[in-house]
């Protein structure tokens, strides 16, 4: 029995670390891509290891593109998205979890209701609306929709939220404490490592997102990351080498971001799964 328990955990080992090689392919060949010629990549059979090294491609990919305005218009966007996105959900997971009101569970079933809806669904009415509203080829055609409706956030917070005891509630309400001082001192401390969750995903879709900045900007100087990228590509050819050179360096925020707030995350996603 013992073997056999070992076997099965060594077997669940070398499919892990196999499947993390599978996932990790891709990220490696961008690399990779990034230090050759143009004339390298596409060879047949592959030519793995760059010969030369083109280390030229990385500053000859920030000089052909405005790519420093890019990564500011990025890193804004998203920190507003982000930091907005937190707030929002919180306040809306601690409303529906704790707060009892008529209608509140119907109310969130309609909520949840809207994961289902595919984007394709809402794009026209969505960009009708921006441009009533004067913000088509602004950034808040950007952050609006992005940071204040977020229906797999608050779903995720309210699951940590109804873990959290009644008990240090009541006693913040004989200590005469409020709605919003509850909200403040008490739930927010409580769902760190979930707020941790949420914020890389966020982080991620935000930092990640190309068919929006693709619908709503017109100008390049308004740019976001993946969307200025996009314009590597011309209409008969591609510049890949610089391409994957500009790829790669967007990929450092995301990595730098995850290693930092890894423990957090795990730890969010596991207790939300205990107590939800």
């Amino acid at each position: 029995m013992e073997i056999s328990c070992r076997g099965r955990v060594f077997l669940r080992h070398v499919l892990l670390a196999v499947g993390s090689l599978i996932m990790f392919f891709p990220f490696l060949w961008t690399i990779l891509s990034s230090l050759k010629d143009i004339s390298q990549i596409f060879v047949v059979p592959p030519q793995w290891i760059p010969d030369p090294f083109v280390w030229s491609n990385y500053p000859a990919s920030l000089e052909a593109m405005p790519f420093v305005q890019a990564y500011m218009n990025s890193f804004y966007i998203t920190f507003i998205i982000v930091t907005a996105t937190l707030i929002s959900a919180s306040m809306a997971a601690y409303a529906f979890a704790k707060i009892r009101f008529p209608g509140s569970n119907i109310l969130f079933i309609l909520f949840l209701a809207t994961m289902m809806v595919p984007k394709q669904v809402t794009m026209i009415p969505l960009y009708l609306v921006m441009d009533r509203m004067g913000w088509l080829d602004t950034h808040w055609s950007l952050i609006v929709p992005g940071a204040l409706f977020n229906a797999f956030a608050v779903f995720l917070l309210r699951q940590f939220v109804m873990g959290i005891p009644r008990d240090l509630e009541e006693a913040a309400v004989m200590d005469g404490a409020g709605y919003i001082r509850i909200y403040w001192s008490v739930i927010l401390p409580l769902i760190r490592p979930a707020l941790a969750a949420i914020g890389i995903f966020t982080f991620l879709g935000a930092w990640n997102s190309f068919l929006d900045p693709l619908i709503y900007l017109n100008t390049p100087e308004k740019f976001t990351v993946p969307l200025l990228l996009n314009n590597f590509k011309g209409l008969y050819t591609a510049d890949w080498s610089l391409m994957m050179a500009g790829t790669t360096i967007s990929v450092v925020p995301v990595l730098i971001v995850y290693i930092i707030a890894q423990k957090q995350i795990i730890e969010g996603i596991t207790l939300t799964g205990i107590k939800g």
